[in-house]
């Protein structure tokens, strides 16, 4: 049969307007259609992190003398002197902020800095790779170890590729539930995306930064070398920094994604990314603090709780430091034990209950509301002491590592 031409337009507008029709008409379709449009507005900002560490030379005699060195060594010194292979790693990061930078997760470029400081060691180089081709020499401009975050700068006061968007952060906290989108280099493969949904939130996971941070789960599929990069909302906002997994070991021992993947939440990274882009090493060490060593009133048992008439929320004084923002408002450590089933059970003078009118349920919410302030600032801890409710003004401030 020979049609003419213009009944084979008439087909041809027909067959396109039934695959609209179909489109519009299925929802799976229509989320597919969302994390296209996601991944090409967002992928050319998601960038691959590359580290490169040069090898050291291993001596074990290079602080010995020659003339110490028994005879029969001695023709070995030349084989010692060799350096190791560089090591390389990789990780993911993306644009943010005004002028731009490169926002990754810290342990992704931590074996490249000298330790406790923002500069790379000798020998040592960071780049980032575009989905463009483009590859940027970077330093690091801030580091905040506490959340395991890092801000990226081009070296050498180099740019970044121009059109490249920088992404927005998201300001609401997600809903357990609702899609999330992961865009990285998981293993070297550069512009990987993967979805899921946000899992759980306010998850603890040990190891992740240096305290502990109520993280994103998500079950979209987070792989080694994801760590930096975002996750993504419907609407192409980051809601979080992939940041750990929960690993699942093949035979060969390589480490894959079990569908538990974790990020710090981007309402963490708001609060401390004016502070990255000023620069310097944030850590417990250089972090002003009450000066206390303290312990979840939850942890003791029940019957001990009613025994000291202690809250069951909260958050016990065990130690003040000596000459401490606490010691100077007068708050007070443990000053005596319980024996309790032959296990010593310091008895806490003062429970930390509110911090500045809000409740304190435990040390991970002390920590964050404490490190959340700057060195001289005044926080109002409320303690109940024995029958009492006592409020203090504690003025915080940095306690140098050596003491």
């Amino acid at each position: 049969m020979i049609t003419h031409p213009i009944w084979r337009i008439s087909i041809s507008l027909a067959a396109a307007l039934l695959t609209a029709l179909t489109l519009a008409q299925n929802p799976f379709l229509d989320d597919e259609r969302n994390t296209v449009e996601v991944a090409s507005t967002v992928g050319p900002s998601v960038v691959a992190v590359n580290v490169e560490v040069e090898g050291r030379v291993t001596n074990p005699f290079e602080n010995i003398p020659e003339d110490q060195i028994p005879p029969l060594f001695r023709d070995f010194i030349p084989q010692f002197n060799q350096p190791e292979a560089p090591q390389q790693g990789s990780g993911s990061g993306f644009v943010v902020g005004q002028p731009q930078g490169i926002l990754t997760n810290y342990h992704v470029v931590e074996s490249a800095l000298e330790s406790g400081t923002t500069a790379l060691r000798d020998g040592a180089s960071i780049s980032v790779s575009f989905p463009s081709g483009d590859e940027v020499a970077m330093e690091v401009q801030g580091v905040n170890a506490l959340y395991d975050l890092a801000l990226l700068r081009p070296a050498d006061d180099g740019t970044l590729p121009a059109g490249v968007a920088s992404l927005t952060l998201a300001e609401d906290d997600p809903l357990v539930g609702q899609k999330a989108i992961a865009i990285g280099n998981p293993f070297g493969f550069e512009s990987t995306v993967t979805t899921g949904i946000v899992s759980a939130l306010g998850r603890s996971l040990p190891g992740v930064g240096e305290i502990d941070i109520p993280l994103i789960q998500t079950d979209a599929a987070i792989n080694p070398g994801n760590s930096g990069g975002p996750l993504l909302n419907s609407s192409g906002e980051v809601i979080g920094v992939n940041t750990a997994i929960i690993p699942a070991i093949g035979l060969n021992g390589q480490r894959g994604s079990l569908g538990i993947g974790f990020a710090v939440p981007s309402a963490t990274v708001n609060t401390v990314l004016e502070e990255l882009s000023s620069g310097g090493f944030v850590s417990v060490q250089t972090r002003a603090r009450l000066g206390v060593a303290v312990r979840n009133v939850a942890s003791y048992p029940e019957a001990v709780r009613n025994r000291l008439g202690l809250p069951d929320r909260g958050v016990a004084i065990l130690q003040v430091e000596p000459g401490g923002a606490a010691e100077e408002a007068g708050l007070r450590g443990s000053q005596f034990a319980l024996d309790l089933n032959g296990m010593t059970v310091p008895i806490p003078e003062d429970v930390i209950v509110e911090v500045d009118g809000e409740p304190i349920r435990n040390t991970s919410e002390l920590q964050r509301r404490v490190f959340a302030k700057s060195e001289g600032d005044t926080v109002s801890v409320t303690v109940r002491r024995g029958s009492e409710t006592v409020t203090v003004d504690v003025v915080l401030r940095v306690v140098p590592q050596e003491e």
